[in-house]
């Protein structure tokens, strides 16, 4: 959803891997809206051997948006399985298991001791229940932890959801770049840690 960018544009290399927090894994149970258990959903930090399903949520999401957004958009962020390898040079990535099938993924990208979230999204079947909030929650932690004095996003008007999302878990929009994205404007958004 708030994926106006590509994560290898201006990312810088990430912790060593003595600074790299370790890998991140956290269990929430969704609920519905009775707040009834649902799920366990479970987020880690993504491996290689993660990349065909995150591959196949990109395209689940944005297969949705075909005819509503402009195809380039669409095609840069539905990406095979060789371009998500390049996007997670330098970019940490969580994702969200419900089930054992990946519903939600997002990436952190630790420049100059600001994290930039990137590529954030959540399968539509699994929408409202608390998967990009938990997933927002990992990369919050895994930029505490990363020594970051900040994290950042950018997010386009059209995506009222994650601009929701953004502003419950704390981030603040703190300007606005005009004609951006493919002639879009983008907000973004921060929260100083």
């Amino acid at each position: 959803m708030a994926g106006a960018n590509r994560a290898d544009e201006g990312a810088g290399a990430p912790p060593t891997s003595k600074e790299t927090p370790p890998a991140e894994k956290s269990q929430g149970r969704a609920t519905n809206g009775a707040n009834h258990p649902v799920s366990v959903v479970v987020v880690t930090q993504a491996t290689h051997s993660d990349i065909p399903d995150i591959c196949n949520l990109y395209k689940r999401v944005w297969d949705e948006y075909k005819g509503k957004l402009p195809e380039e958009l669409i095609k840069t962020w539905e990406p095979s399985p060789l371009e998500f390898t390049s996007w997670m040079e330098g970019v940490t990535y969580f994702s969200a298991r419900k089930e054992k099938r990946v519903v939600g993924v997002v990436g952190c990208s630790l420049t100059h001791g600001a994290v930039q979230m990137v590529h954030l999204v959540v399968d539509p079947e699994a929408r409202r229940l608390g998967i990009a909030s938990s997933l927002v929650g990992a990369c919050l932690e895994w930029a505490r932890r990363a020594g970051a004095r900040s994290v950042w996003v950018e997010a386009q008007d059209r995506f009222e959801g994650a601009i929701h999302l953004f502003r419950k878990v704390g981030l603040t929009e703190s300007g606005t770049l005009h004609r951006h994205f493919l002639g879009e404007d983008v907000h973004v958004y921060e929260q100083v840690l």
